[in-house]
């Protein structure tokens, strides 16, 4: 995509265009953290690391040519909080600006201070992802580059999603984004979301994951919007590239990903053979399921579990391998597929 001419960060007040929305603002564990994150979906041999050494404020170098910046938004969702990269030196991509959270946009604001961004990459359009892009964009007067999700049969949103995103530039798979000694390759990768998009960074042949691959917990996959059968499909396309490490969205880096991948390909796999001896053995709803799989978890993750084995559901009835009455609902009785 061809660079324009931007305006160069600069200090000094944001209050004349910050839009702060502290609703469900959870504040950060200090300096120096190594947060652990209570609630892991999976009891899988997936070989998750929680631990992550960061310092909220902090730009932090992570590869050469790129560093992160930790949004301070931690939660069961989100690990110590949303993960915002800064791509190159001088003339610079901002992928995932992140929740619009006043210390958070002031540290961007902050690490980016002497430099032109020149792209704002967005992989997905979650709230913790994608918000700041706007504040970005009126800061800098970077365009945005990112996908819209597919529009819902029944007009409704799309769940937690950034119902204003408006990219200048919609992304597309394949799509390049160029700076001085810096090129980003879109990785359309839906199943987290209808738009998600990795990128790959060639300079060190990195992969930005966003939420499709996480180094400290599973990826929630949510219907309508969220769709397993292209989750897995979009995992397969990560299993078949070479990306020697995966910088997350959310957690810390994954420096083995072809094994790492494999083994949440693994894991879906697994959960559906769960599924199967579920409505075997005359278990046949979801939430029935949710308690049977899910012992490892508290009950209040019920529901963001619930939401995966919804998307579990939908994909085994459309693949003939469970049969529902009527339309797939978290309400809906399953049973095994007929034998005829």
């Amino acid at each position: 995509m061809e660079q324009g001419r931007y305006r160069r960060v600069t200090a000094g007040s944001t209050e004349n265009f910050l839009r702060v929305a502290r609703r469900g603002y959870i504040p950060g564990s200090g300096a120096n953290a190594n947060r652990e994150s209570d609630h892991v979906m999976s009891s899988a041999e997936i070989p998750f690391r929680k631990e992550m050494r960061f310092e909220y404020g902090v730009a932090a170098e992570v590869a050469p040519g790129v560093r992160r910046i930790v949004a301070e938004n931690p939660s069961s969702f989100t690990h110590v909080g949303t993960n915002t990269y800064v791509v190159g030196t001088g003339e610079v991509a901002v992928i995932d600006p992140g929740p619009m959270i006043e210390e958070h946009v002031e540290n961007i604001k902050a690490a980016l201070e002497g430099e032109t961004v020149t792209h704002i990459v967005v992989t997905h359009t979650h709230m913790d992802h994608s918000p700041a892009s706007d504040w970005l964009k009126e800061l800098t007067g970077a365009p945005i580059v990112g996908a819209l999700p597919r529009p819902q049969g029944d007009g409704k949103a799309v769940e937690a999603s950034q119902e204003n995103f408006a990219p200048d530039t919609e992304i597309t798979d394949g799509a390049e984004i160029s700076g001085p000694g810096w090129t980003l390759d879109a990785v359309f990768t839906p199943g987290h979301m209808s738009n998600h998009h990795c990128f790959r960074l060639r300079e060190g042949n990195i992969l930005f994951s966003g939420d499709h691959v996480m180094g400290w917990n599973t990826t929630i996959v949510s219907p309508p919007d969220g769709n397993m059968r292209e989750y897995l499909d979009s995992l397969r396309v990560c299993i078949a590239r070479d990306e020697v490490m995966y910088l997350p969205g959310h957690g810390p880096e994954i420096k083995k990903p072809a094994p790492f991948v494999r083994a949440y390909l693994n894991h879906r796999m697994m959960r559906e053979g769960e599924i199967a001896k579920c409505l075997e053995s005359g278990t046949t709803t979801i939430a029935e399921m949710v308690r049977r799989m899910y012992t490892h978890l508290p009950e209040k993750m019920y529901g963001p579990a619930s939401r995966s084995v919804l998307a579990h559901m939908e994909h085994m009835v459309e693949t003939n391998r469970a049969e529902c009455d009527g339309p797939v609902t978290l309400e809906s009785v399953f049973a095994p597929p007929s034998r005829v």
